[in-house]
């Protein structure tokens, strides 16, 4: 029987600099084409507004002047608009937020202003040709994180932000403890134990490169290495809960 193949899934792993996996599950264009109109029509409605008043407003401060400020609001909500709501708190525009998305580094951490600036400043060339987002839905498409032209130069990506949470749990004991063979610190105890509580975070080889850091004090290295140090961890756990 033919094995079966992995289902389509968005949810990727990202392993940070301190060896930390962490989880994204990236949204795709039909969820962010969604939230684009959301955020035009919102735009469209302000503008609409901001039209009426200063033509309400024209006979007092002239009329040229109302047209250069109409042009001038239409600049700033054009280009300006999705980075001041993504520099925000929850780095996401009106219609982002309605969908549960938000806009974060291909690495998970809040956006900065240039980058912010940058992907949307290249919306623009996103949008062509003719305002039909041929080339932003093109690189949709074509790239494992969905990302468009705007997404790849600022390194960044649009993930769903209302997942629960994925409870990370530590490694679990080994079957039998082993005890130290040597004095060690009351650092050295401290990292040992440190290691014990956070090696549920880390890939299967960040675990082997910082146990073999020690390969002096478990006499083994890659996995086994691991599964030694841990043994000796659990055992300095026990012995601290009993004393």
């Amino acid at each position: 029987m033919a094995e079966a193949l992995p289902r389509l899934d968005t949810l990727q792993t990202v392993e940070l600099a301190d060896g930390v996996e962490i989880r994204l599950r990236i949204a795709g264009p039909i969820l962010r084409i969604a939230a684009y109109v959301v955020d035009l029509a919102i735009r469209i409605a302000a503008l609409i507004l901001i039209g009426v008043a200063l033509s309400l407003a024209g006979v007092a401060i002239g009329e040229n002047v109302a047209e250069g400020l109409v042009l001038l609001s239409y600049f700033l909500m054009d280009w300006f608009y999705p980075v001041v709501f993504e520099l925000g708190k929850r780095g996401a525009t009106p219609g982002k937020r309605l969908l549960g998305l938000r806009v974060v580094q291909s690495n998970g951490s809040p956006i900065t202003l240039g980058q912010s600036i940058l992907r949307n400043f290249i919306r623009f060339i996103d949008g062509m040709p003719l305002f039909f987002y041929a080339f932003g839905l093109s690189s949709c498409l074509a790239t494992k994180r969905f990302q468009r032209l705007g997404d790849l130069a600022a390194d960044t990506v649009v993930v769903y932000d209302r997942l629960a949470p994925m409870p990370v749990l530590p490694a679990p004991p080994p079957m039998a403890a082993a005890p130290l063979t040597m004095a060690l610190t009351p650092d050295e105890t401290r990292s040992l134990v440190w290691f014990r509580d956070r090696a549920g975070l880390w890939s299967e080889a960040r675990r082997a490169e910082i146990a073999d850091q020690a390969a002096h004090l478990t006499g083994a290295t890659g996995q086994a290495g691991v599964t030694r140090l841990m043994a000796i961890a659990h055992w300095v756990q026990e012995k601290r809960k009993n004393h």
